[in-house]
């Protein structure tokens, strides 16, 4: 968890859509955050998500024809905290994480922002200036 106001969240992205990732990543850094890493893939995600270094992963659901249910599973186990990034709302998730965050797509700077906080206790944005 982040602890001081001026230490930098890192961010881990799991987002199988490369303009979306790209976009997301560059909100990130106007926040003030870090990317730690990025996976498009449900094979490439998975290791990261037991061994990456991160103080919260955004997770597309779906990654093309796949879930990032597994992801989400692993993540769940660690105690690393995870946000879903979704089109379709907390409906779409499984009964098990329907109380998780969910960032709405299309992506705004205030809603992504607003989810930061909500997932980073203590966290206060500080833009890259």
């Amino acid at each position: 968890m982040v602890k001081a106001e001026s230490a930098k969240p890192k961010i881990l992205i799991i987002e199988d859509e490369p303009l979306i990732s790209m976009m997301l990543e560059e909100m990130l850094l106007d926040a003030g955050c870090t990317v730690s890493g990025s996976a498009q893939t449900l094979k490439d995600a998975l290791p990261l998500a037991e061994t990456a270094d991160f103080d919260l992963a955004i997770l597309d659901l779906s990654l093309g024809s796949e879930s990032s249910i597994p992801v989400a599973e692993v993540l769940a186990r660690r105690k690393r905290p995870f946000i879903f990034a979704s089109g379709y709302g907390s409906t779409a998730l499984p009964v098990e994480h329907r109380s998780r965050i969910v960032l709405e797509k299309p992506f705004h700077f205030p809603a992504l922002v607003q989810k930061l906080e909500l997932a980073l206790p203590g966290w206060v944005p500080v833009p890259d200036l």
